[in-house]
């Protein structure tokens, strides 16, 4: 069975599900959505997408199609997703599943009626990297003390990773936190029971916090320490530091270093060296086994918990 596939989004990162999807087997993209019609033509051109338009509501009507994966922006994610599932379309959506928490838990309650998959786009969870190093958690070989994270970017200005100008403002903590508070409670396998945060001023035309800082603490007595910032005008990205019983490990991205910066072979992990590459073959596999899905909207909820949480503490401030 060919699994028909639109999507949403064909900015940055819907190109990377794209090329991504081009290496799977038996998975066609019939139908391309963003809002620019020349540009989404045009990427559409070079990927062979036969149906173009303006409009998530066009792609859903089209009896075939079996799934949408949503690379939109971040107000529109739990909308979209909910649309996608009242249609009977399996849907896979970008991190953050919502920015408001009961958004959040409306399409967890409505996967559960639907029996759909519904997953969401915790990267972090298939990057070989940080699969190498579950691995050896589910072993009993490694278990994690701490995690210290750093999340940084330069964005003064609103462009997004290809230097074009967004429609829309990123956030620190809807979106880059989300991946660092999944990952934590995924990788000890155990909730977080206690949350901190602190920003930094709120900039004047963008309107949000340009630096922000997180204190995590799993139930098994893990902590997690979360620096984010949009002022870092120098290496950009996400880096972690597992410090555990047994080793120290460091992830950036798809690599994977020891504490003494030694790089560790992670290519054996898995089929491919692609995070994102591997979160979509996750997201078929489980359309096609009729299985809950690696990051469901079920499991990631509890995430969008205490973001909404934090959340409450910033405004308290």
């Amino acid at each position: 069975m060919t699994i028909k596939v639109a999507l949403a989004g064909a900015g940055a990162f819907g190109i990377k599900h794209l090329d991504g999807i081009r290496n799977i087997a038996d998975v066609e993209v019939i139908s391309l959505i963003s809002r620019d019609l020349d540009k989404t033509r045009e990427v559409a051109a070079k990927y062979g997408i036969p149906h173009v338009t303006t409009d998530l509501a066009d792609s859903l009507a089209i009896q075939e199609l079996d799934a949408v994966i949503l690379c939109t922006p971040t107000q529109m994610h739990a909308s979209q997703s909910i649309a996608c599932l009242e249609a009977g379309k399996h849907v896979q959506v970008e991190i953050p599943l919502c920015d408001v928490y009961k958004d959040g838990q409306a399409v967890a309650a409505l996967q559960k009626q639907t029996g759909k998959v519904a997953m969401v786009g915790h990267t972090r969870r298939f990057n070989p990297s940080h699969q190498y190093v579950h691995k050896k958690i589910k072993a009993g070989e490694f278990n994690i003390q701490q995690m210290d994270v750093q999340t940084y970017f330069f964005r003064r200005t609103n462009m997004n990773a290809l230097g074009q100008p967004r429609s829309w403002t990123d956030h620190l903590l809807w979106h880059h936190a989300a991946h660092t508070v999944d990952l934590f409670a995924y990788q000890c396998g155990s909730p977080i029971v206690k949350a901190n945060a602190i920003q930094g001023p709120i900039h004047p035309v963008l309107g949000i916090a340009m630096d922000m800082s997180i204190q995590l603490k799993a139930a098994n007595g893990a902590i997690c320490t979360l620096s984010l910032s949009f002022n870092n005008d120098g290496p950009l990205g996400t880096f972690f530091r597992y410090i555990g019983d047994t080793a120290t490990y460091i992830a950036r991205y798809d690599d994977l270093f020891n504490g003494k910066d030694e790089k560790i072979d992670v290519s054996q992990v898995d089929v491919s060296m692609n995070g994102i590459e591997l979160q979509d073959r996750e997201f078929f596999a489980a359309i096609r086994e009729g299985r809950e899905p690696n990051s469901s909207v079920q499991q990631v909820l509890d995430c969008y918990r205490v973001l909404h949480d934090l959340e409450r503490q910033l405004e308290a401030a």
